[in-house]
């Protein structure tokens, strides 16, 4: 009981090793794509182009930011030069003003009125002349108290900024950014379709090369039995030597075709297994190689609009040229005014909040920041005519794609008909071959035909059924290159 126990778990666990060495086109495909590089270059450009896409999204938002600054200056800020006198006087009803008991100066009496008199004694207007002014007494004003300490200066700013209206320039932004996303995804889908289109070349290559291989492969049974009948009817008298010579150089032929074709298998393998990221020397077989007619798909009318849109080529450039005219509405908003409201939250060592101290005092402020382009000497209006050209030139490659997209579906269609009408003919003359060397070989078995007709009919027929496989495989190939050509393939 523990026996069969034990060979129970070998035969499980052997089982997905053994599993593992037949490989399906889609396994292939899906393994090919994990390892291809340029395919992973092109999920990580979709990746940041989706990061762009948030990042332009956030030039809605108001902006938060707080900055800080350190000064060291050499001297302090003095506000006089030296020390200031001023003059006692009276401040009256109508300003300042002067009794006669406040100057030194000598007064006389003109119509009544006092007037003072300069120092040589002529009278003048204090309000016209007041440099003629003699003062008893002055108050002083040093100039130390006047002296500031701003050796050191610390700021710190907390500003807020929301844009309002920028020209249409952030809605562009955000456009270009949904637009470059898309653009990612179409490459990324381009690159897929690359990939897979090479995978499926080798693959079908392989499965083609493998039933050649067993096409010979009988060859040489049916050449190794005939030497052996050729030389017992040589024995016999009943054959010459000529005739064992051919056959014998007939399954050397046969050989060395055999060999041929297991070296182009072995290294299309090698090409397959690098594509999927397996080691070169991997041995595995493919889950189509024994098949014994390959199945055949048919493709419905094309429709010209949906292989548009279906393309990784005229997407791209459709979204390219979207993207350019976007550009068009970033150059037109730099020709706009552009509104900000911004808020600001300040501090400041040393402040002049309540007169000036050596400490730090906060203050905030709120306001509306609006910027007018006036003239630029038609710069805008040049580069807003660039954009336009960029944005037609896409147009023109566009419309060039188009075309060249159409002629080249035109192109696989006609290729996959003429294909179709090739393994027709291809399976009708293998079949008149199996049956040539069905009658051959029976007429040399009774002896009726001699052994060079069997050697024509065996080669016919090699070759009937070598011109099948290769008709096969390109009415395969025609079918997947319309399926790219159409934007289908791996879909």
């Amino acid at each position: 009981m523990k026996k069969v126990v034990v060979v129970a778990l070998w035969l499980l666990v052997s089982l997905p090793v053994v599993s593992q060495n037949v490989l399906t086109l889609e396994e292939c495909r899906v393994m090919a794509l994990e390892n291809n590089k340029d395919h992973k270059i092109a999920a990580e450009e979709v990746a940041m182009a989706g990061y762009k896409k948030k990042a332009a999204f956030t030039k809605y938002l108001p902006d938060l930011s707080i900055k800080g600054s350190y000064v060291r200056n050499e001297k302090d800020l003095s506000l006089i030069g030296e020390d200031m006198y001023l003059p006692i006087g009276t401040v009256t009803e109508s300003g300042f003003a002067f009794t006669q008991d406040q100057v030194n100066n000598k007064w006389t009496k003109i119509q009544g009125r006092a007037v003072p008199l300069d120092a040589n004694g002529m009278p003048f207007d204090p309000k016209d002349n007041p440099e003629k002014i003699m003062w008893k007494s002055y108050t002083t004003i040093p100039k130390d108290e006047l002296t500031l300490d701003t050796k050191n200066i610390y700021m710190g700013v907390l500003n807020l900024t929301q844009p309002i209206f920028m020209g249409g320039k952030i809605v562009a932004y955000n456009k270009i950014a949904n637009l470059s996303k898309d653009l990612a995804l179409s490459k990324q889908e381009s690159s897929r379709q690359n990939v897979i289109l090479s995978v499926d070349e080798t693959y079908w290559q392989i499965v083609s090369l493998a039933n050649k291989k067993k096409a010979v492969n009988g060859l040489i049974e049916l050449l190794s039995k005939m030497n052996y009948d050729v030389s017992t009817l040589k024995e016999s008298g009943l054959a010459t030597k000529a005739d064992q010579l051919s056959v014998q150089v007939k399954q050397n032929e046969a050989e060395m075709a055999l060999l041929k074709i297991e070296n182009g298998i072995s290294l299309s393998k090698m090409l397959l297994a690098q594509y999927c990221g397996l080691p070169v020397d991997q041995v595995f077989s493919l889950a189509d190689e024994n098949l014994e007619e390959i199945l055949l798909s048919e493709i419905d009318s094309v429709d010209m609009e949906k292989v548009y849109e279906n393309r990784s080529e005229t997407k791209s450039l459709n979204y390219a040229t979207q993207i350019y005219k976007q550009k068009e509405t970033l150059v037109r908003a730099d020709m706009l005014p552009t509104v900000a409201l911004m808020a600001n939250y300040i501090g400041s060592n040393p402040n002049s909040l309540n007169g000036f101290e050596n400490k730090f005092k906060f203050t905030w402020n709120v306001g509306v920041v609006v910027n007018i382009p006036l003239l630029h000497w038609g710069e805008q209006i040049h580069l807003l005519n660039a954009a336009k050209c960029e944005t037609n030139i896409a147009n023109f490659k566009l419309n060039d794609v188009e075309e060249k997209i159409k002629l080249q579906v035109n192109q696989c269609e006609f290729k996959q008909t003429e294909a179709k009408r090739k393994l027709d003919l291809a399976q009708k003359n293998l079949e008149r071959a199996d049956e040539n060397l069905k009658y051959a070989t029976i007429g040399f078995n009774e002896g009726v035909i001699p052994a060079s007709n069997l050697l024509e009919a065996q080669t016919a027929w090699l070759t009937a059924k070598s011109d099948k496989i290769e008709a096969e495989i390109d009415a395969k190939m025609t079918e997947i290159y319309l399926q790219k050509a159409i934007g289908q393939l791996g879909k």
